[in-house]
């Protein structure tokens, strides 16, 4: 064997940047080729190649050593001769004609690009003359077309507008002569000419809430010094704190996108999001565009590797990382969408965090309820088995995950108002003078735990708060949940004693438990059956989208792990659509994985605003 150097054009030998390809010395002309197109991961057709003896003068001259020659195949047979030169440049052999893809820079539903047949005598101009017909544009004017060369490398995006008298044939030459590599990479767009205005919008989220726009201005003024000739406050999102700037210059957009990574304001870092421009205006009617929520830190870590594979797969402007500024500047960047789906990359907190922030922004969006699909990342994923999305990505390809979303099915689901009035001050109260805590508000999608449940929820928050870097697998996670079950089990509770219950109006006797869980789904816990599937005259079939809501009890721990095991269900206490909790004591609470320790006083569960909808995995298998 023998080993060579490959460049594979002009722009490779400037930098010596070469590959090595090792190959028999009896190796063919055409063997050689396919293994230096092997080299560069090119697919195209052998025999379109042709290798080219690297001397110093090949960057001078274009004389193409054709290898192929009949008359030279008795003495030529093998690329190995006594005096084989060392490096060899992979070439294009020259063409009088060939079909090139022409990509429309608008929207086209169904064509992602026109082929298009040039020869030598075509001309930037008659390409576009040529391909609009094609795209229905037959009636405007050629002026109002320009043909851009995009070349979309690894590291960056150039784009070159082509002049109108250049020859096709010439232009694509050229850049195969510089790298065959490259040529793979570029793209040519038909773009319609219009004057280009700076305008760059800035989402700036972490400010304090409940603000006017000129205070918002005022903080930006005093922390940022924002320069108010080129920059306005164009969107306010006060429930949130957050803000959309309008500036009309990049350095200055480039300087607070900076400066805003770095600045706190009330003890809270502000964060920076570049919104891109959605021209809805030019959306077809049928389109229904994807917007993705990825939260990186997720369920072992997944999130991280998910994000990277649907910015490929789809345009990246459309994929928002949670971690950066949350759900709003998705949602903002969809507002004037008139018709969008949601998919959800994250745990069932993570998918709560969404619905909650789509419930606080529904009136600012055209499209006021997109539908909305999970991927499971987290550990329990009880939504997302419900829904048929599983329980827990496993790896699948995101493209069979992107097709399912397109082939899911619409449902409705309750979402629940969580009032919590604490009657009592939290303890640990400066100089002895107690004020009772404000009411607080939160949604619920899932289940509502009081008791030993949340208890082993609370634990679990500790002790991952304590060592995060150990919760990266879910097998690790459930491992957790079971030691610190374990720790509980000769704990004997009396927590009918410590809290009263009334249903729709009606006082309900609870038996003696532990745990009182109110559910919305009929999976708890990582996909346990709380409820069980017996039929009961007393109560009807629980569904997620029947306004009622299912109250179940559990004993102690060991109740929850037959629970689990499915030898047992929980016991059946009621069923209705308004429920108010009177608290005794502190009592551990949790509300769809988050715990926390709840004062005495009153708690009021009712349905909250419109039902949701969300999309369920299609039964029927992906279509071909």
């Amino acid at each position: 064997k023998q080993t060579l150097k490959i460049f594979d054009g002009n722009d490779a030998v400037k930098r010596n940047q070469f590959r090595l390809i090792s190959v028999p010395r009896i190796a063919k002309n055409e063997e050689v080729v396919e293994a230096a197109l092997r080299a560069y991961y090119i697919n195209d057709d052998q025999q379109e190649y042709e290798l080219q003896t690297f001397t110093q003068q090949v960057l001078l001259s274009d004389d193409i050593i054709n290898r192929n020659d009949a008359a030279e195949e008795s003495n030529l047979g093998s690329v190995f001769q006594e005096s084989v030169p060392e490096a060899w440049i992979i070439r294009t052999k020259p063409k009088d004609e060939e079909v090139i893809r022409i990509y429309p820079a608008w929207l086209k539903v169904g064509m992602a690009y026109v082929s298009l047949r040039v020869n030598k005598d075509s001309t930037v101009q008659t390409v576009i003359k040529e391909v609009l017909p094609l795209l229905g544009r037959q009636m405007e004017c050629l002026q109002n077309f320009k043909l851009v060369e995009v070349l979309m490398g690894s590291k960056q995006v150039q784009r070159m507008v082509l002049e109108n008298q250049e020859l096709i044939l010439n232009r694509l030459k050229d850049i195969r002569k510089t790298s065959i590599r490259q040529m793979n990479q570029t793209r040519f767009y038909i773009v319609e000419n219009n004057k280009s205005i700076v305008q760059v919008n800035l989402f700036v989220g972490g400010l304090p809430p409940q603000l006017s726009s000129e205070e918002y201005t005022n903080i930006l003024k005093e922390e940022l010094a924002i320069k108010t000739n080129v920059v306005s406050v164009r969107h306010v999102y006060q429930a949130q704190g957050a803000v959309v700037l309008q500036i009309s210059c990049f350095s200055e957009a480039e300087r607070i996108y900076m400066l805003v990574k770095d600045t706190v304001v009330n003890d809270k870092p502000l964060n920076a999001v570049v919104i891109p421009a959605v021209m809805a205006s030019k959306i077809p009617q049928n389109c229904c565009p994807l917007l993705v929520f990825v939260n990186p830190k997720s369920g072992g870590l997944k999130g991280r590797d998910l994000l990277y594979s649907f910015r490929k797969l789809l345009n990246p402007h459309q994929v928002f990382e949670l971690t950066n500024g949350g759900p709003l500047p998705g949602f903002h960047t969809f507002s004037k969408v008139p018709s969008f789906r949601v998919l959800v990359c994250g745990g069932d907190g993570t998918v709560g965090w969404v619905l909650g922030a789509l419930e606080e922004i529904r009136h600012k969006l055209v499209c006021s309820e997109p539908s909305v699909a999970i991927l499971p990342l987290g550990t329990g994923n009880d939504l997302g088995r419900v829904l048929r999305w599983g329980a827990g990505y496993s790896g699948e390809d995101p493209y069979s995950i992107l097709i399912s979303v397109d082939e899911a099915d619409d449902v409705l689901m309750d979402r629940w108002t969580i009032l919590l009035d604490a009657e009592e001050p939290a303890e640990g109260a400066e100089n002895g003078i107690a004020e009772p805590e404000p009411p607080k508000i939160v949604q619920m999608n899932n289940y509502c735990g009081l008791g030993i449940d949340a208890e082993l929820s609370l634990d679990f928050h500790h002790a991952r708060e304590e060592e995060p870097g150990k919760f990266n697998s879910r097998f690790h996670n459930k491992g957790v949940y079971v030691k610190v079950g374990l720790q509980k089990i000769s704990h004997t509770r009396n927590l009918h004693k410590d809290i009263k219950l009334q249903v729709d109006q009606h006082e309900v006797e609870l038996p003696s438990i532990e745990g009182l869980i109110f559910i919305n789904i009929p999976s708890w816990g990582s996909g346990a059956d709380l409820w069980g599937s017996e039929s009961d005259n007393r109560f009807e079939k629980p569904r997620i989208d029947d306004g009622l809501l299912e109250v179940v009890g559990v004993t102690g721990v060991v109740h929850m792990g037959q629970v689990q095991g499915g030898f047992r269900s929980g016991i059946r206490i009621a069923q209705g659509s308004y429920f108010r909790v009177t608290l005794l004591k502190p009592i551990p609470v949790q509300v769809d994985g988050e715990p926390w320790i709840q004062a005495p006083g009153q708690i009021i569960i009712s349905a909250a605003g419109p039902k949701v909808h969300m999309l369920k995995k299609s039964k029927q298998k992906q279509k071909k």
